[in-house]
């Protein structure tokens, strides 16, 4: 069980990276665009809070790497703080901003914060 909850949280880490590269770096191109489904005028007003949201993503991508290579119990600790945290944010985010966030942030979170619970 401990193979398969970290293989969960490397790819929540993962996620969380990519979601960086998106609303850092490509918000105003098509694949940021394609994510938030907003036209070129609306991705350069908003592309200096996107770019914060996705500094963000990145500090729980690094939480959760941290997590993975830090020796237990700490490792695990880190990892159950640093999921909470990703399953927070994707219940906020998709009570307040859009429900997809619920199957694409929280849901595989959640998952993962199962995972390492059992595997403890």
């Amino acid at each position: 069980m401990n193979t398969t909850a970290h293989v969960l949280v490397g790819l929540v880490a993962a996620l969380h990276v990519y979601i960086l590269v998106l609303e850092m770096f490509l918000w105003q191109r098509r694949p940021g665009r394609g994510l938030s489904g907003f036209d070129a005028e609306m991705a350069r007003a908003t592309a200096p809070l996107a770019a914060n949201q996705g500094l963000y993503n990145g500090f729980l991508a690094a939480g959760l790497i941290w997590g993975l290579i830090a020796a237990d119990p700490t490792g695990c600790r880190v990892q159950v703080f640093f999921l909470s945290c990703v399953v927070i944010a994707g219940l906020y985010g998709g009570a307040t901003a859009n429900r997809r966030i619920l199957v694409a942030q929280a849901l595989p979170g959640a998952l993962a914060l199962a995972a390492v619970l059992v595997a403890g």
